[in-house]
């Protein structure tokens, strides 16, 4: 039997390869629609057969083929689906799983884009959604029903970098009779595998690290052959599939995955600990860090601790705009998970969306910064830091 190939060899071999004219690069096949040789193959097609049909209908195109084998591969699951979008991904995926009466339990440190949907878009449809703690387990427990149909988390959680027990809330959730969904964006594949633990379905922006350049728009689903057959149909007839170009560009991106999060981890941790010792910073949330308060469980889950982290600036708001105004080789920008360094107000900016008690309650607080530490020099990222807080 042969061996299985290390993850940063599937980075970049996994999907590759099935190309005509011995192409080296999986091409982009910028293509709307497939030539049929007979009716009949047509007809059996578009009953569900194997083989391309139209852009828009998995399996779209060669080349979003390749990325899906690749990030499949990656991911640890058989099944997945390229979105034009991390929220089309996530929004296919409720509205695949859920319907008028069902409920659907969430964390309540989340992604400002995630909370709109589940606040503002689902009790439309007549889906029951409540926020809670995920970090705490009875609270979990205590939060699930009987109509209660999909758990949905972010570990580590943005902006707070939160980490919840991905496992034990999988055993919970499925004793339930309900599924789990994690967004793995912030940790990726290279440092955590949700579908090992149990989970259902894995979510990601590949707007994101899958990506790595701050040059695209996507998304991921990836989970069991059922779970993806069933929103399969959703997908097609929301209409939110990934372009083609940005399936290459998703794919080129995981080519050096491996690399870019090693290096992003490694900045993000010598970052942190020079934060956590400065004078103008009263807190710093980094998994990485021993004063984080879920350390040992990130450390038990993950294998790394990724690229993102929070800090609180004493003196507020205005504290924090006077950082980022001074800021040099760090960009002022939502996003996260380019090369380059990023920094935002989750507050006035990710996270505006969130009342102001939600956002307070949940350590979202007017002082709070996120970093996406970039792959630059890590002293040269250090050393904007401390210009930028010399005067705070």
């Amino acid at each position: 039997m042969e061996k299985e190939k290390s993850f940063a060899t599937r980075c970049v071999h996994a999907g590759e390869g099935h190309n005509p004219f011995g192409a080296h690069a999986t091409p982009i096949y910028q293509t709307s629609t497939y030539v049929f040789e007979s009716a009949e193959q047509a007809a059996a097609a578009f009953s569900g057969g194997p083989g391309y049909r139209y852009i828009r209908s998995p399996p779209n195109t060669p080349t979003h083929a390749a990325f899906i084998e690749k990030i499949c591969s990656l991911e640890g699951g058989p099944a997945g689906l390229a979105f034009s979008s991390g929220m089309a991904a996530e929004t296919a995926l409720v509205l695949s799983l859920l319907q008028k009466g069902d409920h659907l339990l969430t964390t309540d440190v989340i992604y400002g884009g995630t909370y709109g949907l589940f606040s503002s878009l689902l009790p439309k449809f007549g889906i029951e959604v409540d926020f809670v703690d995920t970090t705490d387990l009875e609270r979990v427990k205590a939060g699930l029903q009987k109509n209660t149909r999909l758990v949905f988390l972010e570990s580590p959680a943005n902006p707070t970098m939160a980490v919840s027990d991905i496992g034990e809330i999988g055993k919970i959730t499925h004793e339930a009779g309900a599924l789990l969904a994690v967004d793995n964006t912030f940790a990726t594949p290279y440092f955590q595998r949700p579908l090992a633990f149990g989970v259902d379905a894995v979510v990601e922006s590949c707007t994101k690290y899958i990506g790595g350049h701050g040059d695209l728009l996507g998304g991921v689903a990836v989970g069991s052959e059922e779970l993806i057959s069933t929103m399969r149909r959703t997908a097609l007839l929301a209409g939110g599939t990934m372009g083609t170009h940005e399936a290459w560009l998703c794919l080129r991106g995981c080519k050096t995955l491996h690399l870019r999060m090693e290096r992003h981890a490694e900045n993000a941790l010598h970052l942190a600990k020079f934060l956590e010792g400065h004078a103008a910073v009263e807190k710093v949330n980094y998994p990485g860090l021993f004063s984080h308060p879920q350390h040992a469980l990130a450390g038990r889950q993950m294998s790394g601790w990724s690229g993102m982290l929070s800090f609180e600036v004493r003196g507020g708001v205005e504290a924090g705009r006077r950082l980022m105004n001074r800021l040099k080789l760090c960009s002022l920008a939502v996003s996260l998970g380019s090369v380059d360094t990023l920094v935002e107000h989750p507050a006035s900016m990710t996270h505006a969306v969130m009342p102001r008690e939600m956002r307070e309650r949940n350590g979202i607080t007017d002082g709070l910064v996120r970093v996406s530490v970039g792959i630059e020099d890590k002293e040269d990222i250090l050393a904007d830091f401390a210009q930028g807080l010399a005067e705070i």
